[in-house]
């Protein structure tokens, strides 16, 4: 249940993948804000998907989501996200996105291995204004980073674009 959402379809190829980053702190927003109780959190930090018997369709985890990652599915009356494959994660395998990711810009492994395997200086506090969020998913950013600004990052896009002389389209910078 990886979302990928196309930059500029009329010029480029090029997606972006919309993963969830499985909150922990405030935990799961999506999760908190669920009058039934559907979407439940295993005890190792992973954020279900919706339990279809119980989800009564009401949204409330997608306007919830700093990171716009839970999809309504209007057929199917129920939200849609990534659970991080949990069927093949407590099997010690790896989730099928980062199984099948080409160029690994999708990678799953413990911290440690990152460190050792990867370059670039992990983060997991995303900042929204003045609000604050840490996730058990990692952003990779340049050594001298220390925290994701999204604001920041979505106005150099943005102005990036302008300067390009191309329309920004607000469902190109969804995370």
């Amino acid at each position: 249940m990886v979302m990928v959402d196309f930059i500029d379809r009329g010029i480029s190829v090029a997606t972006q993948p919309t993963v969830c980053m499985h909150c922990q702190d405030p935990v799961a927003p999506c999760a908190q804000v669920c009058p039934v109780l559907a979407i439940q959190i295993t005890p190792d930090g992973v954020v279900q998907m919706a339990e279809p018997s119980r989800c009564i369709g009401c949204r409330n985890c997608v306007y919830a989501c700093p990171f716009g990652v839970p999809k309504f599915d209007i057929k199917a009356r129920l939200m849609k996200k990534c659970n991080l494959c949990y069927d093949r994660t407590v099997q010690d395998l790896k989730p099928w996105c980062a199984q099948v990711c080409p160029t690994q810009a999708l990678w799953y492994g413990d911290y440690e291995e990152f460190m050792n395997q990867r370059e670039g200086h992990p983060i997991n506090v995303t900042s929204f204004g003045e609000q604050k969020v840490q996730t058990r998913v990692h952003w990779v950013a340049p050594q001298e980073e220390e925290l994701f600004r999204l604001a920041d990052l979505l106005e150099e896009a943005r102005s990036g674009l302008q300067n390009d002389k191309m329309k920004p389209r607000e469902e190109a910078w969804v995370l």
